[in-house]
């Protein structure tokens, strides 16, 4: 950051009741732009993924990288005297985020209606798998029932033919994460042009259907839905492709400008035929199969090189951390650090270098109830 510029959020609390992945990313972004994020947690429990396998230090892995710079307290939500002390905290605070089923926090009274009573400014985010209303509200789910139900499972398939289990968690944090931080923002700042504070209603399954607009728009344009191994980005087309090579690496191939193309089929020396193309898609799809499979992963990486083919060898993610791409760009020397000083590498976040606040770098991982 620039010599004498604050972080973005600087004096600005988050209250955050949230566990697992959805809200405590999206806090973990709020948390590296200045926030100060206080973590309301169980006693004796806290959060469950501080008891996940793959420990760093007194806490799972997945847990420390997700709440490093955060503050942790500890409090018994139905215990009277541990929730007015929440509350007591709450009219203080900028920002609440939650994700428990809709109505606890109500029943608690510690929904936006009573909070918003003595704190008028306050923005309250609810992060929900099916929103607060409708016929799903109160479905229990994860993130790969999400992404069934809003049809964005069934677009792949690996080679059995059923979909093939995502590797990403798309719903918790394209649908839950991101949605939730820009609303906060947006609310941010609309508070401070009208001093008023906003109830937010985050829906992962309703934020997915945004990431599948190319089908959303082939559906209502033309009737034609998309279905998975059929279409151009749903592997139909033999230009957006993963084709396997000689030694069991894969080649992605996403030619899909025809100077790409060109160069591509130039590349491997294969003679394009528009026609096969549009009528055989799959005949061509297998022909060039074969002519990959002829060759290694790294003889293909020489033939392709300094060519504009979209053609990239896929990276396991232990090659990927490694890539001197993303070490030259920085992408992993930001650090975190347990309460013992062990050191790993922090979770990159998709905030520009300049925005991040620098204080109190490394990031220290809070242990449970330590700011009581």
């Amino acid at each position: 950051m620039t010599s004498g510029l604050t972080a973005p959020l600087e004096g600005i609390t988050v209250m955050d009741f949230t566990t697992l992945a959805p809200g405590p990313f999206a806090t973990l972004m709020l948390a590296n732009v200045g926030a100060d994020v206080i973590k309301v947690e169980r006693p004796g429990i806290g959060d469950e993924m501080r008891i996940y396998r793959n420990a760093f230090g007194d806490n799972g892995v997945t847990f420390s990288i997700l709440n490093a710079g955060k503050r942790s307290v500890t409090a018994d939500l139905k215990v009277d005297e541990d929730r007015e002390r929440i509350k007591s905290m709450i009219r203080e605070c900028d920002v609440v985020v939650e994700q428990f089923r809709p109505g606890v926090m109500e029943r608690l009274g510690l929904g936006y209606k009573d909070l918003s009573e003595t704190n008028k400014g306050l923005i309250y985010c609810s992060i929900t798998g099916f929103g607060q209303t409708g016929p799903k509200a109160m479905v229990a789910a994860h993130d790969l029932n999400y992404v069934a139900d809003t049809g964005m499972l069934a677009l792949g398939e690996c080679s059995t033919g059923k979909p093939s289990i995502p590797e990403l968690l798309a719903a918790d944090l394209a649908g839950g994460s991101y949605p939730a931080v820009i609303n906060i923002l947006l609310a941010l700042q609309r508070r401070a042009q009208t001093g008023e504070g906003v109830y937010l209603d985050i829906s992962m399954t309703d934020c997915l259907f945004p990431l599948m607009f190319w089908c959303l728009g082939l559906g209502w344009g033309s009737g034609d839905w998309p279905h998975s191994g059929q279409q151009l980005l749903t592997g139909g087309s033999p230009r957006y492709q993963v084709y396997r090579t000689e030694d069991h690496r894969y080649l992605a191939v996403a030619a899909l400008e025809e100077r790409f193309w060109q160069v591509f089929c130039d590349t491997i020396q294969f003679e394009a035929d528009a026609e096969t193309e549009r009528k055989e898609p799959k005949e061509m799809i297998a022909k060039i199969a074969q002519i990959i499979q002829s060759k290694s992963a790294d003889e293909w990486t020489r033939l392709f090189d300094g060519k504009d083919t979209c053609s990239i060898i896929a990276n396991t993610l232990e090659e990927a951390v490694q890539d001197a791409h993303y070490r030259a760009r920085g992408v992993f020397e930001r650090q975190i650090e347990t309460e013992s000083g062990e050191l790993i590498s922090a979770l990159p976040l998709p905030i520009v270098s300049e925005l991040l606040d620098k204080g109190a770098s490394p990031k220290k991982v809070p242990k449970l109830g330590e700011h009581n």
